[in-house]
């Protein structure tokens, strides 16, 4: 993914439950609007910390990672049974046209948000479909997260989503990061 990738050998930082403070569970969910029979996509789901919130509302989850050490990692530590495991790039994923009912990114935007990518979530995630963003925001202190030089702003991601087919239906900024939530036309 994009700028880098987070290192494998701290891949037990990701499972801290200190993380909600950036997005809850519930905030997640009541974005992302599961039901029993989607298929859903967390990109960049690393140790599976948000695919495991997700996974129980949905038919199918894949966890989308580049890296399979973190794929390694998240077995281990055991998946729900709706989980599948995807080892690829947001820019080339192995789905069929909209296959997706949904798609989430949880801090990890900064890591792939390329041309490559938005074409390929325009092509992936059916239409009425959307795409849950929260990431680091360009405007944040930089106590948290990757340094504000390797993020990306609020309006960037609006641009990007809007010109990729979709419609943004929500819009956020917060101290540290931003939420935008996005559904294809």
């Amino acid at each position: 993914m994009g700028f880098h990738t987070f290192d494998v050998d701290r891949a037990e930082q990701l499972d801290d439950e200190g993380r909600y403070r950036f997005c809850s569970r519930e905030e997640l969910l009541s974005r992302l609007g599961p039901h029993a029979d989607a298929v859903v996509a967390d990109l960049g789901s690393g140790t599976g910390f948000y695919t495991d919130d997700v996974a129980p509302h949905v038919g199918t989850c894949y966890a989308v990672d580049v890296q399979s050490e973190m794929h390694e990692f998240y077995r281990e530590k055991g998946a729900p049974d709706s989980v599948e495991f995807v080892t690829a790039d947001v820019s080339s994923l192995p789905f069929e046209d909209d296959e997706l009912d949904a798609a989430f990114s949880t801090m990890v935007y900064h890591e792939y948000a390329t041309e490559a990518a938005f074409d390929e979530l325009a092509r992936v995630v059916r239409p009425g479909g959307r795409v849950v963003t929260v990431d680091w925001s360009k405007t944040g202190t930089g106590e948290d997260g990757p340094p504000t030089d390797e993020r990306f702003g609020l309006g960037d991601a609006v641009s990007a989503f809007e010109t990729h087919g979709f419609d943004v239906t929500e819009a956020t900024n917060r101290r540290e990061t931003f939420v935008c939530v996005a559904r294809k036309r």
